[in-house]
């Protein structure tokens, strides 16, 4: 073989090893490419049945917020007819399974009865779990014949109702958007709790006749945003306290004048439940007597404590909480509501958390409030309506008081709300839906978001 042939045939080597490794990338290209479409498959798999569980979830939860007010309707009222508002636990969770699983058909996901669970035990579930199992066959590139490979798909949705406190910049017929989430009264053009209001026109009204006396009411009920702003213009906190901490949230805090009555304010504010709040601030006077849903603009029953004893009560308990609510000057239908989510009225009941009693009350709460046995359902309730009493005045809200009961006031007080913690937020709902069903609350509204 000739030098000149031995240099043809190296050359011809060379070419075949580099097209072999052209191929070869070419392959290695290929495959992955087919890796990356089956990938690609199974992700938008699992996206596709992770929406269709958020779906079905927030479309179960947004049955439960509709149904809820009626869970709590008595089954029969006072004329002894069975009450068509009222909606048994079974047909809540019924109701709200079925809307789950159409949800999900909707959105192109199968939901399975059996897959939709209330993780709370609770008579009132505020929290609705959809698991949605499902698989999706993943063929290895765009033109592969057969069926291709099956990938198990798996997805997980918790939705939940929370009590809806609303932000809004309007200044409407019920506060929100503060620590308040409740109706309004207007004096001079300015909000205030309605019983504010009305402890106002009885000091005013013995200023006028007492001292000759004209007051003037020149800010109220305040927003957070409103606060924000206000804040803004003027960051100093000895004058205008950081939104989220200012009281006038809560709809119980008045500035008043002119600054000739100051001193009649600071000799007399008490008698009609004001309190000056600040030694620097002597227009600011704040409403002390707050204690009860009724005092906070809720319901219309009798205010003597007696002929708001809801119908859901043991005929036992009734003057219990009613003796109770008078001396604490707390809504019976308030202190019922709670002891109905507390223990569903079992004086030996206890918790895993070690609260006890009728009240459920804990050892360190128990024995700051003089209760020595809270298994004595008449002394827990009395401390219990004590407790709450101290609650309202210390928080001037409802579900802000409740809110310190479930999780202690150290949490409401940091953040002037109530506390994103699940079990309390699902407490503050529960017993704003009884109050509701017992007619001493206007109308609960609910948010429902989803959780996980």
């Amino acid at each position: 073989m000739s030098a000149g042939m031995c240099h043809r045939f190296g050359r011809g080597r060379e070419g075949g090893q580099a097209s072999l490794l052209s191929l070869g990338v070419l392959f290695a290209l290929v495959a992955g490419t087919l890796v990356l479409f089956a990938f690609g498959s199974a992700l938008g798999a699992r996206g596709k049945h992770q929406r269709g569980a958020d779906l079905a979830a927030v479309s179960a939860a947004r049955v439960m917020r509709d149904l809820y007010p009626r869970l709590f309707e008595s089954p029969l009222p006072a004329n002894g007819l069975p009450n068509p508002r009222h909606l048994p636990l079974p047909v809540y969770l019924a109701r709200a399974r079925a809307a789950a699983v159409r949800g999900g058909r909707r959105n192109g996901v199968a939901v399975q009865a059996s897959d939709v669970r209330f993780p709370e035990p609770s008579f009132a579930p505020t929290r609705v779990a959809v698991a949605v199992r499902g698989e999706q066959r993943v063929r290895a590139g765009v033109g592969q014949r057969g069926r291709g490979t099956p990938i198990a798909v798996r997805a997980r949705a918790v939705a939940e109702l929370s009590p809806d406190l609303g932000p809004t910049l309007r200044m409407p017929a019920f506060g929100s958007g503060g620590g308040y989430d409740g109706p309004l009264a207007y004096r001079m053009g300015k909000p205030m709790r309605p019983d504010v209001a009305l402890a106002f026109d009885r000091m005013a009204a013995a200023a006028r006749r007492e001292a000759g006396l004209f007051l003037l009411i020149t800010s109220g009920f305040r927003s957070d945003a409103e606060q924000a702003r206000l804040f803004a213009a003027n960051p100093d906190p000895k004058w205008v306290a950081p939104p989220g901490t200012s009281l006038h949230r809560y709809g119980t805090e008045l500035d008043l004048g002119p600054p000739a009555a100051y001193a009649w304010l600071e000799t007399n504010g008490r008698r009609f439940g004001f309190i000056r709040r600040y030694e620097w601030e002597p227009w600011h006077y704040g409403y002390t007597r707050n204690a009860g849903s009724r005092s906070v603009g809720f319901g219309g029953r009798g205010g003597d404590g007696r002929g708001a004893i809801p119908s859901f009560v043991p005929p036992r308990y009734a003057a219990v909480i009613s003796r109770a609510s008078q001396r604490w000057n707390v809504g019976a239908a308030l202190l019922a509501a709670q002891i109905y989510a507390e223990s569903n009225f079992n004086p030996f009941a206890r918790s895993p958390a070690g609260a006890q009693g009728i009240a459920q009350f804990m050892p360190g709460t128990a024995r700051s409030y003089g209760l020595s046995n809270p298994f004595d359902p008449a002394a827990a309730i009395d401390a219990q309506a004590h407790l709450m009493h101290d609650l309202l005045r210390q928080f001037a809200s409802v579900p802000l008081a409740l809110a310190a009961y479930n999780a202690g006031p150290a949490p409401v007080q940091a953040c002037g709300c109530v506390p994103p913690y699940p079990e309390t937020q699902a407490y503050v709902a529960k017993i704003l839906g009884l109050l509701g069903g017992a007619g001493d609350l206007t109308s609960p509204t609910f948010e429902v978001r989803l959780v996980e």
